[in-house]
């Protein structure tokens, strides 16, 4: 009989916590790895996903307590949130359309491609928007939720496809989301720009902020979006946990920057925001159970590769050329790959590596953050649900 360690809340942050130690320590040691562009986070854990498949049914098995890792996801989706301030969205207004815009498209273009290979592979046509915007631009959370309703209308092992699928894209993403954004400031000599793009986006920030006035800020956010969040499920409405935070830290910024009240400063949200992005990744792929990638028939697994194909060639032809063909542009395209892929947790990390290697963009941060952790989530549900209604 194979054990099984159970690990502890607080035994699984040390993991976390060591694991993007050990992303680091490796991308040092191995270049190529940084290269590519690839956070430290996902660096580490993988290599964790990839010692957990290793050992499980032959040496030991984990069981880890995920408590954390949802308040982590939650508490960094709220600092998104907290950057819906309408006073900014004056500034970068027509670039978050923008980005809607493509993400639309993106999403769009994502099912049609799985309902038009899912049925010439034979399989049922929803079995393609699975493997399309529920997966890919919607991740594990949406796979999760929207599982159950696909098998109800005939799409056998509807969730464990789903979450497979979601898994496979997260690793995609996670790997070429930095290599995209890289690639395309070196062919096209956008790294000496990044000064000029970043300094047309000021902040200004209040003088008598504190961490522990932003912080009281996220909680109380926090907790009147987990009564939305409940609210949205009584009506029946599909959407994932941290949607409501982030409408409360929506409303919660914008009567701040009327009142002062809590001092809300953005570049204190955006520290926040970037060690409960770096612990949660590290915490998800800890968990990442690359097993389920086994249950991905061969027709399943071409639609994916397509879909990583046509991510690709509209972050290229589409997304830097909309907006801008700049250096942002770059870096939102590096994004655009992350969430389109797998998460905004994915593209705000990817970002965040190219932001660190090659300098910074506040606007493509603010952007994606809005849309691929936000906008596109209503969107995607709605389009879901449509293509359900339509294909069932």
């Amino acid at each position: 009989m194979v054990p099984t360690i159970k690990l502890s809340v607080i035994q699984v942050l040390g993991l976390a916590g060591f694991g993007i130690v050990l992303g680091a320590w490796l991308k040092r040691m191995f270049p190529a790895l940084d290269r590519l562009n690839i956070p430290a986070s996902i660096t580490g854990g993988l290599l964790y996903a990839i010692a957990v498949v290793a050992l499980r049914d032959r040496v030991v098995n984990f069981e880890f307590d995920m408590a954390l890792r949802d308040i982590l996801m939650i508490g960094f989706f709220t600092t998104v949130g907290m950057s819906a301030s309408l006073r900014l969205l004056k500034i970068g207004g027509k670039l978050v359309l923008y980005a809607l815009l493509v993400s639309v498209a993106g999403v769009t273009l994502e099912n049609v491609l799985g309902v038009s290979l899912a049925t010439a592979l034979g399989l049922h046509p929803l079995m393609g928007v699975l493997a399309g915007s529920v997966s890919q631009a919607g991740g594990p959370a949406t796979a999760l939720a929207f599982g159950p309703t696909f098998e109800s209308v005939g799409v056998a092992g509807g969730t464990a496809a789903g979450l497979a699928a979601a898994i496979f894209g997260i690793v995609a993403g996670g790997l070429m989301g930095g290599w995209v954004g890289g690639k395309l400031i070196r062919d096209n000599d956008l790294h000496a720009k990044a000064g000029k793009d970043g300094a047309s986006f000021h902040i200004e920030e209040p003088p008598d902020s504190t961490f522990l006035g932003n912080v009281i800020a996220i909680g109380i956010a926090m907790a009147a979006g987990s009564l939305v969040s409940a609210r949205f499920e009584a009506w029946g409405l599909t959407l994932p946990a941290y949607i409501g935070a982030m409408i409360c830290a929506a409303v919660i910024r914008n009567f701040d920057d009327a009142t002062g009240w809590f001092h809300i400063s953005q570049h204190k949200m955006d520290e926040i925001g970037h060690i409960s992005l770096e612990l949660f990744m590290g915490m998800a792929l800890l968990t990442l159970k690359l097993w389920e990638l086994v249950h991905l028939a061969l027709p399943v697994l071409v639609i994916l590769l397509a879909e990583i194909a046509l991510v690709l060639l509209l972050c290229r032809y589409l997304v830097f050329r909309v907006m801008g063909r700049n250096y942002t542009a770059a870096v939102m395209a590096s994004g655009y790959c992350g969430f389109m892929l797998g998460t905004s947790a994915n593209a705000i990390a990817c970002m965040g590596e190219v932001a660190r290697k090659f300098g910074p963009a506040p606007q493509a941060f603010f952007a994606i953050s809005i849309v691929g952790a936000f906008l596109i989530d209503f969107v995607n549900a709605l389009i879901i649900n449509t293509c359900i209604n339509l294909l069932k």
